[in-house]
C-alpha cells in the first residue's frame, strides 16, 4: 500500500459505505445468536445510517456538535456513530460500563449537544443536553437519506477516550482521514478481501470491534459477523464453524478462554487477528496447535490505531510485534532523540492515521511530540529483518542491578507455567533505594512460590527473576483492556505502607 494522498473533499462515512451500492442485497452485518442470525444487508445498513443522520439533523443538531454515545452492544452503536460522521456531527463513543460518576466527569469537559442512549446505561448528571433514546434513534432509520457532507479530510470526525498518563481519561480527536490510513491494515495485517466473513468477538462499543470488525470489512464490501450480547467465549468456536468465518479477531484474553475447551474443526478459517495487548507466545502456539491456523498480531494505540503487525504475506518474526505496515513511517528514538535500533516507538506526524490532538489539551498534545515524531510511550528494538520487538512501556521498564528489564519478558515466562492464567511484572520498592522485580499472577489456586521461582529460573537470567510472587483474583486493566502495571504498584505500596 502506497502513501497515496487522502482525496479531498472527503467524508469518512461515505468512504466506509462506498461499496454498499455494488451489491445492496449482500449481507453487511450478521448478529449471531444461539439458534439464528439477524442479518443487515448493505442496502439496509446504509439506509439506516443515512436515515439516522437525517433524524439527528431534524432534532436541531448542526455540524461540529459533539454527540455522546451511551449505547450498548447493539447495531444502534455503529449506526449512530457513522450517522453522525456522515453529516459532520462529532460522535463520542464511550464504554457502557462507565458509572454515572465517571461519565459525568467526562461529559463536564466535553459539553455534548446531545446524548444517544440505550436502556439501563448510566447517563451524565447535571448535563444540559437532550437525550435521544434507542427507540427514537431507530425511528429515524426509515427517514429520507441525508447527503454526505464532504470537506477537508483533516477536519475532526470523532473523539474516543483513552486512559491518560495520570490515569484520568482523555479525549483523542481523530480526523476524517483516519479511515484512509486503515487501508494499510488490509494487506499489512488482515489479508482482507471482499469475500471474507470476519467474526469479531468484541462488543460493538469497543473501538477494536468498530474498526477491525465492522468498518474495515464494510470498506471492502465484506461481511461482518458479531456475536449477540451475552455470548460466552465457549459458544464462539461453534459460531465460527456454523457461519463459515474466514477471519477471527479477538483480544488475547478471548483466545485464552477459547483454548480452555476443545476446539472443533473450522474448515473455512484462514487465520486469527489479535490486538489490545501483547499476545503471549504460549497462547499463540496453543491456538496454532488446536486449529492449524496462525494468529497475526498488531500493535497500535488509540492515538493511531494499529501500525505494526504481522500478516499472511509477511508473518512476524518470533517474539516480535511484526514490521511497520507498508506505507507507515515508524522510528525508534533514544533519550537524546537519535534515531536508531532501540528506543521509544514513534510515529511520524505525516501519518494519516495519527490523531489531530487531545481534546482541549494543547499542552499535553505538544508534550507527546519530539520534533516531527509522536511518542507512543512504548519501548522497542529493531531486528535486522526490520521487525520490531516490544520491551514494554517507558514507565514500566524495570531496573535490576543496573540492568533494564522488560516486564514483557518476565510475563511471557510466567505465562508458560501451566497453572498461570495472566501475569504482570512490576518493580516494587521494598525499602529505601531498594526495588525488586515482583510477579503478580492469576490462577485457579495459589501456586507455591518455590515452584514459580524454579520455573522462572529455567528461562530467565538471575537478575530478571522475580523476588516476589503475588496471587490476585484479577489484574487491573484500563478501558482499552491494557494491563495497568502502575495500578498494581500503587495498590501494593498502599497495602504495605509505602505511600
Amino acid at each position: 500500500m502506497t502513501r497515496d494522498p487522502v482525496p479531498s473533499p472527503f467524508n469518512m462515512a461515505a468512504y466506509v459505505l462506498a461499496r454498499a451500492g455494488d451489491n445492496p442485497n449482500k449481507t453487511a452485518l450478521s448478529i449471531l445468536g444461539r439458534s439464528t442470525a439477524r442479518n443487515w444487508t448493505y442496502g439496509q445498513i446504509e439506509a439506516a445510517i443515512r436515515g439516522a443522520a437525517t433524524g439527528l439533523l431534524n432534532s436541531g443538531l448542526v455540524a461540529g456538535d459533539r454527540v455522546l454515545l451511551r449505547l450498548g452492544n447493539t447495531p444502534d452503536f455503529p449506526i449512530a456513530f457513522l450517522a453522525c460522521i456522515a453529516v459532520d456531527l462529532i460522535p463520542v463513543p464511550t464504554s457502557s460500563q462507565l458509572t454515572a460518576a465517571e461519565i459525568t466527569a467526562m461529559a463536564k469537559g466535553l459539553k455534548p449537544k446531545a446524548i444517544i442512549a440505550g436502556d439501563d446505561i448510566a447517563l451524565p448528571e447535571h448535563v444540559a443536553a437532550p437525550v435521544i433514546d434507542a427507540p427514537t434513534l431507530e425511528s429515524y432509520y426509515t427517514l429520507p437519506h441525508a447527503d454526505y457532507v464532504t470537506g477537508d479530510p483533516n477536519r475532526a470526525a470523532y473523539i474516543i477516550y483513552t486512559s491518560g498518563t495520570s490515569g484520568a481519561p482523555r479525549g483523542v480527536v481523530h480526523a476524517h482521514r483516519a479511515i484512509w490510513a486503515r487501508r494499510m491494515m488490509h494487506d499489512g495485517w488482515y489479508g482482507l478481501t471482499q469475500t471474507d466473513r470476519v467474526l469479531h468477538a468484541g462488543a460493538f462499543n469497543w473501538t477494536y470491534t468498530l474498526g477491525t470488525g465492522l468498518m474495515d470489512p464494510w470498506t471492502l464490501g465484506a461481511t461482518a459477523l458479531i456475536p449477540e450480547a451475552g455470548t460466552t467465549a465457549q459458544a464462539v468456536p461453534a459460531l465460527l464453524r456454523e457461519h463459515n468465518a474466514t477471519i477471527f479477531a479477538a483480544a488475547p484474553g478471548v483466545y485464552r478462554q477459547l483454548l480452555k475447551s476443545q476446539m472443533p474443526p473450522i474448515n473455512t478459517l484462514r487465520h486469527g487477528l489479535s490486538a489490545g495487548e501483547k499476545l503471549p507466545d504460549a497462547t499463540r502456539d496453543a491456538w496454532e496447535t488446536a486449529t492449524g491456523t496462525p494468529i497475526y498480531e498488531a500493535y497500535g494505540m488509540s492515538e493511531c490505531s494499529t501500525f505494526i503487525s504481522g500478516s499472511p504475506t509477511t508473518p512476524a518474526d518470533a517474539g516480535t510485534l511484526g514490521a511497520p505496515q507498508p506505507g507507515r513511517r515508524i522510528a525508534l528514538l533514544s533519550d537524546d532523540a537519535t534515531l536508531g535500533d532501540h528506543g521509544q516507538i514513534a510515529v511520524h506526524k505525516s501519518d494519516t492515521g495519527l490523531m489531530l490532538s487531545y481534546f482541549d489539551a494543547p499542552k499535553e498534545t505538544a508534550n507527546r511530540f519530539r520534533g516531527d515524531w509522536f511518542l507512543t510511550g512504548d519501548v522497542g528494538h529493531r531486528l535486522p529483518s526490520g521487525a520490531i520487538g516490544y520491551d514494554g512501556r517507558v514507565d514500566d521498564m524495570m531496573n535490576a542491578g543496573g540492568f533494564r528489564v522488560s516486564p514483557i519478558e518476565v510475563e511471557t515466562t510466567l505465562s508458560l507455567h501451566p497453572n498461570v492464567n495472566e501475569a504482570a511484572a512490576v518493580a516494587l520498592p521494598i525499602k529505601k533505594d531498594v526495588t525488586v522485580i515482583a510477579a503478580f499472577y492469576t490462577s485457579t489456586d495459589v501456586i507455591e512460590e518455590d515452584e514459580l521461582s524454579a520455573h522462572c529460573a529455567k528461562h530467565l537470567a538471575r537478575y530478571k527473576t522475580p523476588r516476589l510472587y503475588i496471587r490476585k483474583d484479577a489484574l487491573p486493566r484500563g478501558a482499552n483492556n491494557k494491563l495497568l502495571r502502575r495500578a498494581l504498584r500503587s495498590q501494593w505500596e498502599t497495602e504495605n505502607g509505602q505511600t
